[in-house]
């Protein structure tokens, strides 16, 4: 399948021009959900049946809706990377799947590691069909995605590079996981989870849309780096939107984070404060039973926020954005090329959603 026949004409006109985020957003799932939906085709019957609940495609008796899978942010970041070395549109797609399906993989385990009842405004898949197949449904997502990665250009060197960044992800995710029985949580450890938990894969997405563009190995470097540093201010944006973003926007329930008592950045620059509210804070997180009622969420929220992990966290996320566009820039492409690179990157380190 040539991933570029399933672009309309309205979409290539908005991508030849000054489109914007949401455009290259769309036009990114346009391209991958075909890919997608063959490769959920080829998997056990109950498997597919749960991947696609999970992405979207149906509910949990098989009959069609129109959810969708995301904001395809991956997907995008990898089709974008392949486009700034001068490639035609849809270079990439398979990689830009790939990429798709491993994220996927972690959402699933992660709502399960969690407990997590919901995810994108209906319940996670887990929910739906019982642990066990939804932790078989993840791994065959993984192993489809990294047979996916093999489709593009170079495709051995993309299999590597995707493993790679899943076993980075899954240290990150042994981390986090550590934090939360943890009451020392430092900000450079929490950096270095996120680095390894989300800035591993968006990285992978940059570097493997490069090499299908033919990019040289430095330059596939610089846009891993790109896509690293891009993961921690995107992370750290929805470090913030896990306690102060909008339930109808978000998908999940308001203060998630905080009910988990998640070792978040805003938390751990919050608890790591000289400020006086960082006393109450650190005895909330250590009560047993965890943070359950709304006024407590409240009370909680109020007090991060009081005791500067907020600003922290927002401070910190404009600096990886800076980072990345630097390493953008170390590429040495030309402007134009790599403008819905740099566009894209601000609106997910700035988005409230």
């Amino acid at each position: 399948m040539n991933a570029a026949e399933t672009t309309d004409t309205s979409t290539r006109t908005a991508l030849a021009g000054d489109a914007g985020p949401e455009a290259w957003l769309h036009h990114a799932k346009e391209v991958t959900d075909p890919l997608l939906r063959e490769a959920v085709d080829s998997l056990h019957p109950q498997a597919r049946i749960v991947v696609g609940y999970h992405l979207g495609w149906w509910d949990a008796h098989g009959r069609p809706v129109t959810d969708g899978w995301g904001k395809a942010v991956r997907p995008a970041l990898a089709l974008l990377s392949a486009r700034a070395l001068g490639a035609p549109p849809g270079t990439g797609a398979h990689c830009a799947a790939a990429v798709q399906l491993a994220h996927d993989s972690s959402l699933v385990h992660d709502d399960i590691i969690d407990g997590d009842d919901t995810r994108r405004h209906r319940s996670a898949a887990w929910r739906a069909f019982g642990v066990a197949d939804a932790l078989l449904a993840g791994d065959a997502m993984l192993a489809l995605a990294i047979s996916l990665a093999q489709h593009d250009g170079r495709g051995a060197s993309a299999a590597t590079a995707l493993n790679e960044a899943v076993q980075q992800f899954i240290g990150g995710q042994f981390e986090d996981i550590g934090f939360e029985e943890r009451a020392d949580v430092s900000l450079a450890e929490c950096t270095t989870m996120a680095a390894r938990k989300t800035g591993a894969l968006m990285g992978a997405a940059c570097r493997l849309g490069a090499l299908a563009g033919g990019a040289d190995k430095g330059r596939a470097a610089e846009l891993d780096a790109f896509g690293r540093s891009l993961g921690l201010a995107f992370q750290h944006v929805d470090d913030l939107l896990g306690i102060w973003g909008d339930p109808r926007a978000t998908g999940k329930p308001a203060g998630a984070d905080l009910h988990a008592r998640k070792k978040s950045l805003p938390v751990v620059a919050a608890l790591g404060s000289d400020a006086p509210e960082t006393a109450e804070l650190a005895e909330l997180y250590a009560r047993d039973p965890a943070l359950d009622d709304a006024d407590t969420l409240r009370r909680a929220a109020s007090l991060v926020e009081r005791a500067g992990g907020r600003q922290r966290t927002s401070d910190l996320a404009r600096r990886h954005l800076t980072e990345a566009l630097d390493h953008l820039d170390a590429t040495r492409l030309p402007a134009g090329d790599t403008r819905p690179l740099r566009t894209l990157a601000a609106w997910l380190a700035l988005r409230n959603h």
